[in-house]
């Protein structure tokens, strides 16, 4: 089964520049979006074969993600649970008779970490609601998590210690969210690889000189780890200032 995940900031914008023959290409099971930046109405997506569920924010042009299955689930979900905490369209979850599958934009702390207490209690809700989901069947998130966890996943890891997507509190609640039972598939089958990234900054010609960040991740829970047989990052796809990533799972 194929999983594909995508930043797109902002799916209009995105459809511009390929998107839908990206989409075609990668010819997914699941195909997760963050950062549509839409409000229903927007757009008309015609994907034959494909159901679609989305979840937007309350504010116009922000956040708000999407799944697109060829899967009919048992039952969907929207957000944590948490009402101050799902206004923002961050979270859908689909469920289906082996697994759970979440596809999440966690909120950015922002400069000089002025997010930074909203930022931990929704990774502590999100955390929380992960593990509820565990004890039930196995679970598999993906997303823009919006944390670079250790030094190998970013390239300037001294230069930007501290700040937003690096802060020692975002990269220890990430640690306590994989110690809660998950595994990052990326690092599973690649653990000392260096200069895989899937975001870069649109300034310096950071993307030409892959001067970039893993924050987009597929992370499963631990007792299907050995069920990966893939975890590609797709950083030739252009589009966004994100690129896919992929979980290739036998499940």
């Amino acid at each position: 089964m194929k999983f594909i995940s995508w930043n797109v900031n902002g799916l209009r914008a995105c459809m511009g520049k390929g998107w839908q023959e990206i989409f075609d290409t990668l010819n997914a099971d699941f195909f997760c979006l963050q950062e549509t930046k839409l409000q229903a109405g927007q757009i008309d997506l015609d994907l034959p074969g494909y159901e679609q569920y989305w979840n937007y924010a309350e504010k116009k042009g922000y956040s708000g993600t999407a799944i697109f299955t060829r899967h009919h689930p048992l039952s969907v979900r929207y957000g944590v649970g948490v009402p101050e905490l799902d206004t923002e369209g961050r979270l859908i979850t689909l469920e289906y008779p082996q697994f759970y599958i979440v596809t999440c934009y966690t909120p950015n702390a922002q400069r000089e970490l002025a997010r930074i207490d909203h930022r931990l209690k929704w990774d502590e809700a999100f955390r929380s609601y992960l593990s509820g989901l565990d004890q039930k069947k196995p679970v598999i998130i993906c997303g823009d998590l919006n944390v670079a966890h250790q030094e190998i996943d970013l390239k300037n890891p001294k230069s930007n210690r501290g700040n937003a997507g690096f802060s020692d509190e975002e990269r220890e609640s990430f640690t306590k969210t994989l110690a809660a039972g998950f595994t990052d598939s990326f690092r599973y089958l690649y653990p000392d690889a260096t200069g895989a990234y899937t975001w870069w900054s649109y300034m310096f010609k950071a993307r030409e000189k892959n001067a970039g960040w893993r924050i987009d991740y597929f992370l499963v829970s631990d007792r299907i780890k050995d069920h990966i047989t893939a975890a590609p990052i797709y950083n030739e796809v252009m589009g966004s200032d994100h690129c896919p990533v992929g979980l290739e799972l036998n499940i």
